[in-house]
């Protein structure tokens, strides 16, 4: 007999199945065939299995709701993200709660307790710039409602989380920067507490350590609004020598650099290239259009609440996290010299 607490994921990998499946035996779903269900049942009489207390009492008061807290609604990524999870929830039978946390914790920590008042059954999560303590994450979770993290993940919590692959797009971005000619790039970036920021900054420095070309700290700047753009833009055109690109962390700040740009009369690409993250409406409709990396949020938001689904059919809070990773890719449009 095993020792210690048995787990839905323990049987399923003895038998070399899903945890899903060993969930649907247990309770005598239809589409399990016999011999699967005998197989879980012998295993599971045989090694004392108990069903997690706390995910019984979920389901005995299922809410058949996922909640989800965003950054921002008006957003591009964020609003294809919303339409990934809309489309798996409802097709799995869940309605979807959306809340905005608006770049604030404090607004955060209320949409989280307004998820849990709620009995939602799971949660989806992008976290505010502000968000350095996760203690409302935890007590999501001690509460039995299972999380999965997107696009702003945590680190600090053993958690399911979806990423963009930030590091290998900030890095596909500044190569083709370099051959474009361009060897003095700035960078606008992200907070560096967030992992997003952390991960596009290394993309960025690793394409410069290829290609031979210094790390230059004062082309690094904290800057990933528009408004803060327009602030800080001015601060590396009057540089004694001035960058020749801007790789800039988001669209939105893309755009306010590039507006600043051409109030300071130069030329996109002629005298500065410039290249976001994120391909929305925004980088279309800019005079140059912007040459951005699209980061598929839709596929963002189908693959976290596929994952997020099975979390809650499942039944257990005891599982291995898991991180899945979505690839950006290069959209080169006229805001860059052609190569």
């Amino acid at each position: 007999m095993r020792s210690g607490q048995v787990t839905i994921k323990d049987i399923a990998k003895e038998l070399g199945i899903s945890a899903s499946t060993v969930s649907r035996a247990l309770k005598d779903h239809p589409d399990i065939s016999v011999k699967t269900k005998e197989a879980v049942n012998a295993l599971a009489k045989a090694w004392n299995y108990k069903p997690n207390a706390v995910a019984l009492s979920l389901r005995s008061s299922k809410s058949n709701v996922i909640g989800v807290i965003i950054p921002e609604i008006v957003h591009h990524f964020f609003s294809s993200v919303i339409s990934g999870i809309e489309k798996i929830a409802h097709d799995a039978g869940y309605n979807v709660m959306i809340f905005q946390s608006n770049e604030s914790f404090k607004r955060e920590l209320d949409n989280a307790q307004a998820l849990l008042s709620s009995r939602v059954d799971g949660v989806l999560v992008s976290m505010s710039k502000e968000t350095k303590d996760f203690d409302h994450f935890r007590e999501l979770r001690s509460n039995g409602i299972p999380i999965v993290f997107f696009d702003r993940i945590c680190n600090e919590l053993s958690s399911d989380n979806v990423i963009v692959d930030d590091f290998a797009g900030a890095f596909s971005a500044v190569q083709h920067l370099i051959d474009t000619g361009c060897k003095r790039i700035a960078h606008l970036s992200a907070p560096q507490h967030m992992l997003l920021g952390q991960n596009r900054q290394k993309g960025y420095r690793q394409a410069l350590v290829k290609n031979k070309l210094p790390f230059v700290e004062d082309l690094v700047i904290k800057c990933d609004s528009f408004d803060e753009a327009i602030i800080k833009t001015p601060d590396l055109l009057n540089m004694a020598e001035p960058p020749d690109a801007i790789f800039a962390v988001n669209e939105m700040t893309a755009a306010g650099a590039l507006s600043v740009i051409k109030k300071f009369g130069l030329k996109v690409p002629e005298d500065i290239s410039i290249i976001g993250f994120t391909d929305g409406l925004v980088s279309r409709v800019t005079d140059p259009a912007l040459t951005t990396l699209e980061q598929h949020g839709h596929e963002v938001g189908l693959k976290a609440t596929e994952l997020l689904v099975d979390r809650i059919v499942e039944g257990n809070m005891d599982y291995e996290p898991v991180t899945k990773v979505v690839k950006t890719n290069l959209i080169v449009r006229e805001s860059t010299k052609r190569i």
